[in-house]
């Protein structure tokens, strides 16, 4: 019997890139590898995993994202521009080949169940205050309006994947973590210390910029 949860699938390795489930990740194709690759997942179903590349040691993660194709135009001269959608995330178990592009056979995985749904609830409420938080901020720092997008998920799961998708700056060892928890939990108290360090950053910032108008205005 064939287990449904291994399978054979290409991976895209991409410098410091970490694809988290239902993000979308547009991708530009125009090397000839990976134009075999298109070739290939298009006849078939449309899939192939997107992971980290270190450009430092030039490794692959071990985990990494499913990412469906949901549009894609070809030009003349063969380079395509995709817009992929994250699905499941998988482990790479072995790598079957690298040339003419990476194949590997991967395990799908996926965060275990939380009993305690009040406690996670709870955290994502954390979460999303202190995301808040730091966008309202961020928008007194630049004088500018910021606000969150609307529509954002609900689901505790899914939010600790929106949240790890959107996290500022040079980012992709902790993103790659983040990425490779199996426990929404522990994913989204990670994501909450974070958000909540930088809260406290920028609010002194942000305490600092306003005593120095101050100063400036009664200099005046």
């Amino acid at each position: 019997m064939t287990d449904i949860s291994v399978r054979e699938l290409p991976l895209f390795p991409l410098p410091d890139v970490v694809l988290f489930p239902q993000e979308v990740l547009p991708l530009h194709i125009f090397e000839s590898r990976y134009r075999i690759m298109l070739q290939t997942v298009l006849e078939a179903d449309s899939r192939f995993g997107v992971i980290r590349l270190n450009p430092a040691t030039k490794k692959i993660a071990d985990v990494g994202c499913c990412a469906q194709i949901i549009k894609h135009q070809t030009s003349e001269d063969g380079r395509s521009n995709l817009v992929t959608l994250g699905q499941q995330r998988f482990r790479v178990l072995e790598i079957l080949r690298e040339a003419p592009f990476y194949t590997a056979m991967v395990s799908w995985v996926d965060d275990g169940i939380d009993s305690d749904q009040d406690e996670l609830s709870d955290l994502s409420n954390s979460v999303l205050i202190a995301l808040k938080d730091v966008v309202s901020l961020t928008g007194k720092l630049t004088d500018s309006e910021r606000n969150l997008p609307e529509g954002l998920p609900t689901i505790p799961r899914e939010l600790s994947f929106w949240v790890a998708s959107h996290l500022g700056g040079p980012v992709a060892d902790e993103q790659q973590k983040l990425l490779e928890m199996l426990d929404t939990k522990h994913r989204l108290s990670r994501e909450y210390q974070m958000l909540d360090h930088t809260r406290k950053q920028l609010a002194a910032r942000t305490a600092l910029k306003e005593t120095l108008s101050n100063a400036d205005q009664k200099n005046n």
